[in-house]
């Protein structure tokens, strides 16, 4: 799996990266001299000319794609604002029906590869509702058009090799072939990679598609999880209660104890008991909010997608569709807006962190920065940063 995998409207951080010159030289110039490149490239891979000319009839550049691409402010929204929008009851209920339903392919599904059954209806539900909105960008151009953007053209230039070898196969139809704006297609929205290394014909009718068969995306879906490194029968995420005062220098992703060192330190599981023997405490919103132990299982979900807020979102979800109770009611401190998260994210660099993009995104590493620097301040280093550790900066 990619170290950077887009979903749909959910797309993981986008980095704008300075492009070594071999990789410049394959992306950006005329459009038309670009696709005579990649005609080139694709019969390199085992395509005839015929078929080169087939795949890229008609292909266009496709100005929404990058629109779309350049737009992803969803992702500064607090987890409590996004789950709020993406965890509705409606889906709740739906995902309920769905594993009714999908229930011996479910089964298929654990058997196989090990992967909990609430997790893949959770990756369903957010992508597409459950197969209902899986996008309508014709995918060859969404793709071609985000290669020959010098944002990210390593990622995308194999993704339209790959749309060429499926279509060689007769599994992909340059002309009719729909799906999400960064090039996913079907119901758990798999690039075209994705789709040559782990699609499987779960409905047993020689045929890989996940547009139009629940069974196979949902077997294929569950081939891509194992194959990032899913832990068979373990945990990944349980709400947990805080002390009001422990070493919060010991939470995030970066720290990990027994579950019983965090029993000690006052941690306790919200319902029932530790689900798992290690952990890290997850806080999202600071020591205020919400609280979860976070188990190694969490982690691998950062292979479908690098945004903190969508997986976090993604792995509750996936409880709440096992039967866990919704959140309990927290009143975590007041965060930054865009505005003044970017302006820490320029205070930080200054001292010499590294945040990434200053995007005003609270993401991995301005995370680690703030919980950094709030232990070097003497404040409570519980990573979520505010106003008064802005003003302290």
């Amino acid at each position: 799996m990619r170290s950077f995998r887009p979903v749909p409207f959910l797309y993981a951080l986008c980095l704008s990266v300075t492009l070594p010159l071999a990789a410049q030289a394959q992306c950006g110039g005329s459009f038309s001299a670009f696709v005579a490149g990649l005609k080139t490239e694709v019969q390199r891979h085992g395509l005839s000319a015929a078929q080169a000319d087939g795949f890229f009839r008609g292909v266009q550049q496709n100005a929404r794609v990058l629109r779309a691409d350049r737009a992803q402010g969803v992702f500064r929204m607090d987890f409590l604002d996004f789950q709020a929008r993406v965890i509705s009851q409606n889906r709740l209920t739906t995902g309920a029906q769905r594993a009714r339903k999908y229930d011996a392919i479910l089964d298929r599904v654990e058997r196989d590869y090990g992967v909990s059954r609430g997790v893949l209806l959770a990756f369903w539900g957010l992508e597409t509702d459950f197969g209902q909105v899986q996008g309508d960008f014709n995918t060859r151009d969404a793709l071609v058009t985000l290669a020959h953007d010098c944002r990210r053209p390593d990622l995308f230039r194999p993704q339209v090799i790959a749309a060429a070898e499926l279509y060689k196969r007769g599994d992909f139809d340059p002309a009719r072939t729909v799906g999400a704006w960064a090039g996913e297609v079907g119901q758990v929205q798999m690039l075209p990679d994705d789709i040559l290394r782990n699609g499987v014909d779960g409905d047993g009718d020689g045929h890989v598609d996940l547009k139009g068969s629940s069974a196979d995306a949902l077997m294929s879906g569950a081939k891509m999880i194992a194959g990032m490194g899913w832990r068979r029968g373990e945990p990944w995420l349980q709400e947990v209660t805080v002390p009001a005062e422990m070493d919060w220098s010991k939470t995030g992703l970066n720290r990990s104890l027994s579950t019983a060192q965090w029993a000690r330190m006052g941690v306790t599981p919200r319902s029932g008991a530790f689900a798992g023997a290690q952990g890290s405490v997850l806080l999202p919103m600071g020591r205020k909010g919400p609280a979860f132990i976070a188990y190694p299982n969490f982690k691998v979900l950062f292979e479908w997608n690098k945004s903190f807020v969508y997986v976090t979102t993604a792995a509750y979800f996936a409880t709440r569709l096992e039967g866990a109770p919704r959140l309990n009611p927290q009143a975590p401190e007041p965060g930054l807006s865009v505005a003044q998260m970017k302006t820490l994210q320029q205070k930080l660099r200054a001292q010499g962190m590294d945040v990434g993009p200053i995007d005003g995104i609270l993401g991995a590493k301005t995370r680690e920065a703030v919980q950094t620097v709030q232990k070097r301040l003497g404040l409570p280093a519980d990573a979520w940063p505010t106003v008064a550790l802005l003003n302290r900066l």
